[in-house]
Order: C-alpha cells, then sequence, then structure tokens
C-alpha cells in the first residue's frame, strides 16, 4: 500500500516463491522505502492477502500478533 505520490512495485522485489521469512519481507520493502508505516502495512496487506506466507520463525504465528 503506497504512500499517496509514490509507486512501489514490490511485487517484482520479493522473491518468486510465495513463502519468504519475515526479515525477508520486511527487508524487501524497506529497500522501496524509508517510511516505518508504509513498511507496516505493506507486510500486514500481503499477508492478510494471502500473497505472502511466511516460513521460518513466524510460519505459523497469527501475524495480527506481531503487525
Amino acid at each position: 500500500m503506497p504512500a499517496a505520490g509514490t509507486s512501489i512495485e514490490i511485487h517484482d522485489a520479493i522473491p518468486k516463491c510465495s513463502e519468504v521469512t519475515l526479515l525477508e519481507l520486511v527487508q524487501t520493502i524497506c529497500d522501496e522505502t524509508s517510511d516505518d508505516h508504509e513498511v507496516v502495512a505493506t507486510v500486514r496487506h500481503l499477508l492478510s492477502s494471502g500473497q505472502v506466507r511466511l516460513c521460518g520463525n513466524f510460519r505459523y504465528a497469527d501475524p495480527s500478533t506481531f503487525l
């Protein structure tokens, strides 16, 4: 969810697999924006929409517990 006036191509930046670690996801989004609110909103959107699934330590965690 880019902020007004910005355009972020997150889908192109995230690895082509649908499973990434939370760290990989956050780092990829941070490469595109320095706005912390935008990072959280984008992570929340990608996880809640099912576009991205987590693997690793947060694989079975409910995203609402850390977002």
